[in-house]
């Protein structure tokens, strides 16, 4: 009996350590200077042109920053989310709950993809994935957040559907098992998840995701959530009244909302993170220690997040020639 205890337990701590490998994000053959012998300055290419578009508007950061996010947790970082759909087919891009992507996040990528390919060395060498996973480096650190190094050689996907998309994404209402879940489906550690819903530092969120905060909340007539800091949720009701235009949005970050930085941590302390499931880390025990730490310790963040980001950019993807391709046009399967 003894011994098949002991057989049966490390079986079951077999099956617990190959799940775990099954659900980790991989690098498989991913490198930073990927490009050095293809396109030397590929990344200089994309930096300059995210730039010239960030000067033309600030919804460049969070669009490219939710974009990347988009993209990796539906059948991994494939620049999938990019294609459009056809008469035989509706993409991800067209799923209801990627509507709201800002056209200036999928601009930027075309944009730099342009720039990339009017460089002859470089034409249909570099993938829109790669691209996207560049961008999204780079407006975090034009606005005021940490530059690091990208691993590169992802290919692109050959195929979107907004099938894929169901279930995969998280949504504003998710507690803290939930969000917990489904970064964990991608190999993100609860840690990563909190790092990287500090994106939420910058864009702008529509008022029907949070608006049962604010009024009636859980069917109770003028109600607010207890959660939300009063003053807030005085301040949204009047930039979101009742029956506002559903295209109505309010910075995600009310103080600096242009500023890539720790600030999201610190709203939280004070019950004005703006979706419940942002608040939601400062009301748990469990991720409320993390959150307090990176309030108050921009260093330690910044080297979370940049940690995070790179887990995040390793998901799911594709090395292999039968799994992926380079694209010639990010929006269009070859």
């Amino acid at each position: 009996m003894a011994k098949s205890l002991i057989i049966n337990r490390a079986l079951l701590v077999f099956m617990i350590n190959l799940l775990g490998l099954l659900v980790q994000p991989s690098s498989a053959q991913l490198r930073q200077n990927y490009y050095a012998n293809i396109c030397p300055n590929v990344e200089s290419i994309v930096r300059n042109a995210v730039t010239a578009k960030l000067q033309q508007t600030t919804v460049t950061v969070p669009g490219t920053l939710r974009l990347f996010f988009h993209d990796c947790f539906v059948n991994g970082c494939d620049a999938s989310v990019i294609v459009a759909s056809t008469a035989s087919n509706t993409a991800e891009k067209d799923n209801s709950i990627n509507l709201s992507l800002a056209g200036d996040g999928f601009d930027t990528v075309i944009k730099a993809k342009a720039a990339v390919d009017a460089v002859e060395q470089c034409r249909n060498k570099v993938s829109c994935a790669d691209i996207l996973a560049m961008a999204a480096r780079d407006v975090i650190s034009l606005s005021g957040g940490p530059s690091y190094a990208v691993e590169l050689g992802r290919l692109d996907g050959l195929s979107s559907t907004s099938a894929s998309v169901d279930g995969k994404l998280p949504l504003p209402t998710f507690n803290l098992n939930q969000l917990t879940a489904i970064f964990a489906a991608n190999g993100i550690s609860q840690t990563d998840m909190i790092a990287l819903s500090a994106a939420h530092t910058v864009g702008f969120s529509h008022c029907d995701k949070f608006s049962n905060r604010i009024y009636d909340f859980e069917g109770k007539a003028g109600s607010i959530d207890p959660s939300l800091n009063r003053t807030y949720a005085t301040q949204l009701q009047i930039q979101c009244p009742r029956n506002v235009d559903p295209n109505i949005a309010v910075p995600l970050d009310p103080i600096s909302p242009r500023v890539f930085d720790n600030q999201y941590y610190l709203n939280l302390q004070q019950r004005m993170g703006l979706l419940s499931s942002d608040q939601v880390l400062a009301e748990d025990t469990r991720s409320r220690p993390t959150v307090n730490n990176w309030a108050t310790n921009s260093v330690a963040f910044n080297q979370a997040f940049v940690a995070a980001i790179t887990n995040l950019g390793r998901v799911g993807v594709k090395t292999k020639p039968s799994e992926g391709n380079i694209r010639r046009d990010c929006a269009v399967l070859n």
